[in-house]
This record gives structure tokens, C-alpha cells and sequence, in this order.
């Protein structure tokens, strides 16, 4: 579930999450993505990545133009776990588990998030109060038979990620219109206190995105 803060251009949400192994490996420790975290300052692959291709605008950026993602407290099972900074990429964190999730096994991960969105400079955003949520959530590494696959956000390119079955609540202030991977769940839209909420859903999915905008 997560809520759209128009006036400071953040994101509050909690990400649960299923996490089927699916290898014939014991896992005891799950690569997460922070890809939000490209955008915190310019020691990051997204930005070195621009400079070499010779755009400078991200480099040169302040702060009310960057982004990130923190106040994360991962629990797996209902337990807090220990978490590792990745040796290079800010935008990767390791969990480690506090029991090992053996081939077949699965585990419940959850964690409240905030992101701090940017400027739109390359795939989201929001460029005044046009939202372009990509990218936005944290999210596992694939594990596949030549291991772990974490990657840094980069401008060019794609990414390898997992599929998996998503349902979103989204609340945006009233007056904005949302657009958003699969289905809306019409019944369960509600207004409150200025608020707009709904549900979107779809399964077997790479990833999740929504925008949001007054002129839709």
C-alpha cells in the first residue's frame, strides 16, 4: 500500500512480500533492489553512467531535483533481520535470514518504505505534480543457476527481475487521476478526508508501475 504526498513529492508505503524459492539451492541471504537510491547523489552507476554517455544534467542537479528511498525496517516471518550494505552500489541492500529458506520453502518479508521522489530525468518521477512511479518499490534480486543477480539502476538498459502477482492500494489526493498496471478494483474504491484510494491488480507480472495526474 502506499500514499502520494503532492506537496513534498514523497511516497509512504508497506511492501509485503511471498518469497518462493524456486531453486534447487538453501538460500540464506536475499539481494534486495533500492533502485530509488540511484537518484541520492552522484556517486551512483545511474549517474556515472549518464556522464559517459555526456549528459550532465543529473550530475550538476541539487537536491530538490534528487531522490531516495529509506526508513526501511525489513522483518521476514515476523522477525527483524540484519541487512548489509552492497560493497559498491547504494542501491542495493543484502537481508540476511535469520533461518535459511530451503528449495521449495517460502517466507513472508515486509517493510515500511518513504521515497523522496525526483525530478524526472530518466524513467520516473514526477516533473511538477505529473507522478511517474517506476521503479519505486524494494524489490528482490533474481536468483537463478548461475547465482545472484544484483544490478544497479542504469539509464540504458533493461532490467532482470523476478514476475510475481501483484495487488497495490494506491491513495492519491482527490482530483487526480491514476493509471496503473492491471486491473482496478472498482468496489473498493473509496474517498475520505480529502483522499482518494483504489486498488490495482495483476498477476504473473515483471513489474509495477502508476502514474498519477490531475489532467488525465
Amino acid at each position: 500500500s502506499v500514499s502520494l504526498n503532492d506537496k513534498d513529492h514523497t511516497l509512504d508505503a508497506v511492501e509485503k512480500i511471498k518469497y518462493l524459492n524456486n531453486s534447487p539451492d538453501t538460500l540464506f541471504f536475499i539481494w534486495f533492489h533500492l533502485w530509488p537510491n540511484a537518484y541520492k547523489n552522484d556517486r551512483t552507476a545511474f549517474s556515472d553512467q549518464l556522464l559517459d554517455n555526456g549528459r550532465t544534467d543529473f550530475y550538476f542537479s541539487n537536491n530538490e531535483q534528487r531522490g531516495y528511498i529509506n526508513r526501511l525496517n525489513f522483518h521476514v516471518n515476523g522477525t527483524v533481520v540484519r541487512t548489509e550494505d552492497h560493497p559498491q552500489h547504494q542501491d542495493i541492500i543484502k537481508i540476511v535470514l535469520n533461518t535459511p529458506l530451503v528449495p521449495g520453502g517460502s517466507c513472508e518479508i515486509e517493510t515500511p518504505f518513504h521515497v523522496k521522489l525526483p525530478y524526472n530525468s530518466s524513467r520516473g518521477g514526477h516533473k511538477g505534480n505529473s507522478y511517474q512511479i517506476t521503479q519505486w518499490y524494494p524489490k528482490p534480486a533474481v536468483y537463478d543457476r548461475k547465482g545472484w543477480h544484483p544490478i544497479p539502476y542504469l539509464n540504458q538498459g533493461e532490467f532482470y527481475s523476478e514476475f510475481g502477482n501483484y495487488r497495490v492500494q494506491i491513495t492519491v489526493p482527490e482530483k487526480y487521476v491514476v493509471a496503473a498496471t492491471g486491473i482496478e478494483s472498482k468496489p473498493d474504491q473509496t474517498h475520505y478526508n480529502q483522499l482518494f484510494t483504489t486498488i490495482y491488480q495483476q498477476n504473473n507480472a515483471h513489474d509495477f508501475a502508476w502514474f498519477a495526474d490531475k489532467r488525465f
